[in-house]
């Protein structure tokens, strides 16, 4: 089917969950009281995507208090408990991050019990995103490895162990987020690409990475203001991503001064392409959804596009997150009506 439809990964969660409109949104509820929550507002997640015809649905990452520290709080190694404040993003903005102290291992499972619990209750295909490699060691701070690429691979190595155990899960598609892609364009291609490989051995499902210019905050909003008319950036690493073997790559596209025929560049690829803001409260028509994909299609085969929203909409208010996925879906199903 053409224009099969996905999110990039979280949703906003529920008010009786945590604070909302927020990142790094501190819990409203504590013990079992939170691991149920938690598995409720997953399912309720799915539940969501469906009612607006999203084909590969997430878990809407609603057990992870943010996308990386989701992932390192299961973590063997990292220290919590004294945070530094450390410039994330070549120091677009501040963070309070936990830091690296020893050898780094997984403590179990990492994500198996949204995995699980979403899978019990869809039919439709899903996806489950982790953090990238370079990300990851953007987010935290080094008082052990004192080597930026071999701490990456350290945890490549932990991704790949989960990877694996999602993809066992019945998980059919595996996204790593690299948002840091566009900020170390010359790291990307001397060893990111190889971190992200690393991450994605051996598995059969299907792979994906998600590349952008971050979440619709003012941080972010600021600096995109910055970068001038066009941002080329992903000219200096889609070739490298094009010959490695992940096999989609998720872009923003909608609203997005990203030129449109650098997707060329992505050959082979599938592209999810963003034709949801999520920068913006304006939720897109329908007609909206089509006319970014026409534009899409210039530069890749019709064959090759899914469509999925810029980024992920953990901070955005819920009904307008909602009603912007209702979009998606209708948009896509009027794209194969008229573009097929």
């Amino acid at each position: 089917m053409l224009f099969q439809t996905t999110i990039a990964g979280s949703l906003p969660k529920p008010e009786w969950l945590a604070e909302t409109e927020k990142l790094w949104a501190p819990w409203k509820l504590k013990g079992d009281e939170l691991v149920h929550a938690k598995r409720d507002a997953t399912l309720l997640a799915v539940k969501v995507q469906e009612d607006a015809g999203i084909d590969l649905v997430t878990e809407g990452e609603q057990a992870r208090q943010h996308f990386v520290h989701g992932f390192l709080e299961r973590v063997e190694g990292i220290d919590f408990a004294h945070k530094v404040e450390m410039g994330i993003r070549k120091d677009r903005y501040k963070a309070m991050v936990p830091q690296v102290v020893s050898e780094l291992k997984l403590k179990g499972r990492v994500h198996d019990a949204e995995a699980k619990a979403a899978r019990a209750h869809t039919q439709r295909k899903l996806k489950f995103t982790m953090p990238g490699p370079m990300t990851i060691i953007d987010t935290l701070a080094d008082k052990f490895y004192g080597d930026r690429v071999k701490m990456a691979f350290a945890f490549a190595d932990l991704l790949n162990q989960e990877a694996k155990a999602l993809e066992a899960d019945g998980v059919d598609m595996i996204q790593f987020d690299e948002p840091a892609f566009n900020v170390f364009m010359d790291e990307v291609n001397e060893w990111g690409i190889e971190a992200l490989t690393r991450a994605a051995k051996g598995l059969k499902c299907k792979t994906a990475v998600h590349i952008c210019y971050g979440y619709g905050i003012k941080a972010n909003n600021d600096w995109k203001d910055s970068l001038g008319k066009e941002w080329r950036q992903y000219e200096e690493i889609f070739p490298a991503i094009a010959k490695s073997p992940i096999q989609q790559v998720a872009i923003e596209c909608k609203n997005s001064r990203v030129p449109l025929d650098l997707l060329a560049l992505l050959k082979g690829k599938v592209v999810q392409a963003g034709v949801i803001d999520v920068a913006s409260d304006t939720v897109e028509t329908p007609d909206d959804v089509v006319k970014t994909i026409e534009a899409v299609m210039k530069f890749v085969p019709k064959e090759n596009i899914m469509a999925t929203t810029n980024c992920g909409m953990a901070p955005m208010n819920r009904n307008i997150a909602e009603a912007k996925l209702n979009a998606l879906g209708a948009g896509a199903k009027l794209a194969r009506e008229k573009l097929a």
